[in-house]
């Protein structure tokens, strides 16, 4: 089969890769669809981020969808055919982490498409993949296979919506809005969210908060001073959520905190200096969300429902063979929010 490969920055290849065999609580995969995640292009363009870097030849991709097409002989409640997305997160099930229902930080996890561990952990841009029962989440007939690949992101965009707490009539502020940030968006308003209130420097990042349920936009390039409205009698907003990892972003937010907020910081950047003293004055909280478990299938379950519509952030889908063109488009924020890859 055929295989997207990272050799070094934009040196991206189609290789072809072994499909091992299946085990008996497994089920062999036809890829059908992937989206470009920012660690992917992170990858692409600078072969890493931070400390993390490739060492050696990986597979990329970790939002995808297929179709089942072989059950290992421990299966019975699934069939072929059956179209599924994958839950790329595979933690061990042992330490205490796991044992604590904290599966997100085990201490052995597996993601795909990580060179976090060496050997690196190979990922799910591939024509066929082997992957255990537990991943596989079945979708209904009415979500598109680069729909089904979206589960990822709104999978991580559902876990920071838990980590804030209740948001039933909360004002909702979300600085930063890539994809994670609008699907943030979509989770904070199908949680309950009275206002939510988006910044970015981007239109087309605006423009599909907007489409994503925002009640407002405020482009923080063109107006700098876009939030001052919002921050007499100590701040208007209940909730953060930062998910541009800039810290120009966050500061900039704060003085439209009202004082106790919970801030969530979902955006990963490089290390940040915060002002300790206003969040000892203001009293405010706050809190990390990374990656998911239990939420993927969540997000499943609401795009097989109708219930979140992830059809405005898919950009453009490229057939496999051009992934060089998908990622370079997905590296410019001015034309694209969520750029697929089809495996078909």
């Amino acid at each position: 089969m055929h295989a997207l490969v990272i050799h070094a920055p934009h040196d991206l290849r189609v290789e072809e890769t072994p499909t091992p065999e299946i085990g008996p609580q497994q089920l062999l995969v036809r890829i059908r669809s992937g989206g470009i995640c920012g660690s992917d292009l992170h990858y692409f363009l600078h072969g890493g981020f931070g400390t993390v870097r490739i060492r050696e030849p990986m597979i990329l991709g970790h939002e995808v969808s297929g179709v089942v097409q072989e059950a290992g002989s421990g299966v019975n409640d699934i069939l072929p055919g059956t179209r599924i997305a994958i839950s790329p997160s595979r933690p061990c099930g042992l330490c205490q982490y796991c044992q604590q229902g904290l599966q997100n930080h085990c201490l052995d996890m597996r993601y795909y498409g990580s060179a976090m561990r060496s050997p690196h952990v190979q990922g799910a841009f591939r024509q066929q993949i082997v992957i255990d029962r537990s991943q596989a989440h079945e979708v209904s007939a009415s979500v598109s296979d680069g729909e089904a690949a979206m589960a990822e992101p709104l999978s991580v965009a559902l876990h920071a919506a838990r980590r804030a707490g209740a948001l039933l009539g909360r004002r909702v502020l979300v600085t930063g809005c890539g994809p994670i940030g609008a699907l943030i968006v979509a989770a904070a308003r199908r949680a309950g969210a009275a206002t939510i209130v988006v910044t970015d420097v981007g239109e087309l990042a605006l423009s599909s908060a907007l489409q994503m349920g925002a009640d407002e936009v405020v482009n923080v390039a063109d107006n700098l001073d876009g939030l001052s409205r919002f921050t007499a009698n100590k701040g208007s907003f209940d909730v953060l959520f930062e998910a541009s990892g800039n810290e120009r972003a966050l500061r900039g937010a704060l003085d439209a905190m009202r004082p106790r907020a919970v801030i969530v910081q979902v955006g990963l950047g490089g290390e940040m200096t915060l002002p300790v003293n206003m969040f000892v004055a203001k009293e405010f909280e706050l809190r990390g969300a990374f990656r998911f478990h239990e939420e993927f299938a969540v997000a499943v379950e609401l795009l097989n429902k109708g219930l979140i519509d992830v059809k405005p952030l898919i950009s453009a889908t490229f057939p496999y063979t051009d992934a060089t063109n998908a990622f370079e488009l997905a590296a410019d924020r001015s034309r694209a929010m969520k750029v697929l890859v089809s495996f078909e």
